[in-house]
């Protein structure tokens, strides 16, 4: 199973907003300069991320993104859940990890279990734990 880039990308995005805002409003084209995304695709993510409320916008000069609560408060699974990408590891379910297939699938009850551990590992983690790494990997 592979991640999106539309996952990666948002949370590569707010790690770095994360560390380099300080609290302040930071404007997409320094994070799109920082972290090679375009900034086109960084202003669609981000309109999905302030919809869903992990993210905060600040008009005007020195304006930009903020988070919208705490980094300890924005979990990994959120931030995917936001750009509106599926955490099902194969094609036949839902959403919601519901198997599509017309008849039982024999290898249903492995992909549900994926899929759980999948969900669960992402809930373990926060945007400030993933922050803290970062910081310790540019030591």
């Amino acid at each position: 199973m592979r991640m999106s880039t539309k996952a990666q990308y948002a949370v590569r995005a707010l790690v770095s907003l994360n560390l380099y805002g300080e609290g302040r409003p930071m404007s997409l084209k320094d994070i799109s300069i920082r972290e090679d995304i375009s900034l086109t695709y960084l202003e669609q993510l981000f309109v999905k991320l302030r919809r869903c409320g992990v993210v905060s916008s600040v008009r005007g000069p020195g304006g930009g993104y903020l988070l919208a609560r705490p980094a300890r408060d924005i979990l990994v699974d959120q931030i995917i859940d936001s750009v509106e990408e599926t955490l099902v590891p194969v094609s036949c379910m839902d959403n919601e990890g519901r198997c599509q297939c017309v008849t039982q699938c024999v290898t249903q009850s492995v992909w549900q279990g994926l899929g759980e551990r999948i969900r669960a590992f992402l809930t373990s983690i926060n945007l400030e734990d993933l922050t803290n790494e970062a910081r310790a990997a540019l030591k």
